[in-house]
């Protein structure tokens, strides 16, 4: 008669472990499921309409936006514009870089941005601020790369001990976008790769993986995301909108909507074991939106009337 008592009160204990099994997946989403995004915003001018830049952010799962800082738009519209973000929950990251940053004599005009953005985030609110600093430097684009390589990375390099610690004691989240290929460069002093020693000191890259596959794309992430994996730091995946002159490969632009939606989900799927995945980067948010209006003309009329 025990026996028969312990069975019956064992019976609803594995029937709730069994519902809990079942529950799991949706009480603990993965990250997979959590698909923010990030996009690169060149022409400042297109947040004086802030509605219309967030409504899309928002409807395409946008979490940050690197947006270049112009001398033409007023501190005041930037105010207004991160603040609107800052309600949505969309982080807005301070942008700006050329290749002659990398040199020590141009280091100069670089100190004058992120002395600009330290000096914006002073004087404004806390839901006013710009979160973080990206770094878009890119001195392989140089001739003098090709002939001095190694003085070109010297000199890049101690500019950016520089830029992250005084973007670090600002309180700004500091990344770069790199290409896909800085693994293969070597470090200062030959201490590893150059793509190690970057993920040692900023918080994030932005990887230019642009390809037309989510597999390639991953495929050409892999050693930076298994490095900030070890770092406990973060990389953005990034993907190719715009018509380049670089190959149909590259980029998306010649691809329908469906096509490039189904390859972003095989980022996710694929890039969902590395902690250190933080999503895709999205180039740009002009190439981004003009996409998906072109795809929809009644929301294309709706931002007209916007």
């Amino acid at each position: 008669m025990g026996a028969l008592l312990a069975k019956a009160k064992a019976k609803p204990s594995i029937v709730l472990v069994v519902c809990c099994l079942l529950l799991l997946p949706f009480l603990f989403k993965s990250s997979s499921m959590e698909e923010q995004k990030a996009t690169w915003l060149w022409d400042a001018s297109l947040i004086e309409n802030p509605g219309k830049v967030l409504d899309f952010c928002k409807e395409q799962e946008v979490n940050v936006i690197f947006l270049q800082i112009q001398k033409n738009v007023e501190a005041e519209q930037y105010r207004k514009f991160i603040s609107a973000a800052h309600h949505e929950d969309i982080s807005v990251h301070a942008l700006d870089g050329k290749p002659q940053w990398a040199y020590q004599e141009q280091q100069k005009e670089a100190d004058q941005f992120m002395d600009w953005v330290l000096d914006y985030n002073r004087k404004a609110s806390p839901e006013e601020r710009f979160a973080g600093i990206q770094l878009d430097v890119e001195p392989y684009q140089l001739k003098r790369w090709e002939r001095d390589q190694t003085g070109v990375v010297n000199e890049w390099s101690r500019n950016m001990e520089e830029w992250t610690n005084k973007g670090r004691n600002g309180g700004l989240y500091m990344s770069a976008a790199v290409p896909f290929w800085l693994g293969k460069i070597e470090a200062v002093g030959s201490s590893g790769s150059l793509s190690r020693w970057m993920l040692g000191r900023f918080d994030a890259l932005a990887v230019m993986s642009y390809r037309d596959s989510g597999q390639q794309m991953v495929d050409l992430s892999k050693e930076m995301l298994n490095q900030a994996d070890q770092l406990g730091k973060s990389v953005w995946i990034g993907m190719e909108l715009g018509d380049t002159k670089e190959g149909d490969h590259v980029s998306f632009f010649g691809k329908s909507l469906p096509v490039m939606e189904e390859e972003m989900k095989q980022v996710y799927r694929l890039s969902d074991s590395y902690s250190s995945f933080a999503g895709l980067a999205v180039h740009h948010y002009e190439a981004w939106h003009e996409k998906i209006a072109s795809a929809d003309p009644k929301q294309e009329q709706s931002s007209m009337r916007n």
